[in-house]
């Protein structure tokens, strides 16, 4: 049996996520204080208690949710005798997952992970004006419809495919007006329905050059480590290790499409048949059953997921 670890990504923020872990584990309270400590604010505060509109803002749930996704993996290695090296084949996270993949790998310190991701959420925010941009999920359309519709509803601007979540469930991600004309024109390209999301920047895709540039300039000045076990990164697909290429995937994936359905199927191909979600929610759990219905899945973000996890792990 191979393991898979995997760090979820934005929307899976809730109230009160995290709360339990930091009541329930020292260890995890920890993992909170310092990221507070990193950021000079009392992030866990807004975690826990909210309001909610603060903690959706990019800038806060971004190093949020990597703040539960680190608690949990934190008190599976200190407290639980879990061996990230041993145990676990791959580790992948879904856009910002990434960099808490990474994190719980050993290759970015927590804090410089917790400032990185700061930075990311308010470039991501500031790079288009809000109302600019948009993001649309197409339900029933698979990656090639996607592109094609991306494609005929361009029109001069920015429409492309921004996540390749599972069969069937691709975001498109660009100007707004051209999301629109995808979303109207989408039943001509395959897709069951077409949904505008609730972001408030258009996310991986090219006019989010300005925060890949920032966050180019914010690497470049933070140690990145080999990790304890191979990154499958968003923008390939495929295992990368080498610190310089870390980076570049980085930059890269502010920009370009997270391949996710690619990314487990490539785990799976090479033999992990159990998945564990760390972190907030269940949205990859969800995935990784759309994409492969054979492969186990486990989420681990409360106290009594983390002990289940923790003895099946033993």
């Amino acid at each position: 049996m191979s393991i898979a670890f995997t760090f979820p990504g934005q929307g899976s923020q809730h109230v009160g996520m995290g709360g339990e872990l930091a009541k329930s584990y020292a260890t995890a309270a920890r993992v909170f204080d310092e990221v507070d400590e990193a950021l000079g604010q009392k992030l866990s505060r807004i975690m826990w208690e909210g309001p909610e509109e603060a903690l959706t803002l990019t800038e806060n749930a971004q190093p949020a949710l990597m703040a539960v996704s680190l608690a949990a993996m934190r008190v599976l290695e200190a407290d639980k005798g879990v061996s990230l090296s041993d145990k676990v084949s791959f580790i992948a996270g879904h856009s910002l997952g990434e960099y808490s993949a990474l994190a719980a790998a050993g290759a970015i310190s927590l804090s410089d992970t917790a400032r990185l991701l700061k930075t990311r959420g308010e470039a991501m925010q500031a790079a288009v004006p809000v109302g600019e941009g948009a993001m649309a999920a197409l339900l029933g359309a698979d990656l090639p419809d996607a592109r094609k519709l991306a494609e005929a509803a361009a029109q001069g601007e920015v429409c492309q495919a921004a996540n390749d979540n599972a069969p069937g469930q691709v975001v498109i991600s660009g100007a707004r007006s051209a999301v629109e004309r995808a979303v109207e024109l989408a039943p001509e390209y395959g897709a069951r329905r077409a949904v505008l999301l609730p972001v408030s920047a258009p996310f991986h895709c090219a006019l989010m050059q300005p925060a890949a540039d920032a966050m180019a300039e914010a690497l470049g000045k933070v140690e990145v480590k080999q990790p304890a076990v191979p990154l499958i990164a968003n923008v390939r697909a495929a295992p990368v290790t080498d610190p310089n290429e870390i980076t570049k995937c980085l930059v890269e994936q502010v920009t370009g499409m997270v391949r996710w359905r690619e990314s487990v199927m490539y785990m799976a191909g090479e033999g992990a048949t159990e998945f564990y979600e760390l972190g907030a929610g269940r949205v990859l759990t969800g995935l990784a059953r759309r994409i492969e219905r054979s492969l186990g899945t486990n989420s681990v973000g409360t106290p009594e997921e983390l002990e289940i996890a923790a003895a099946t792990l033993a």
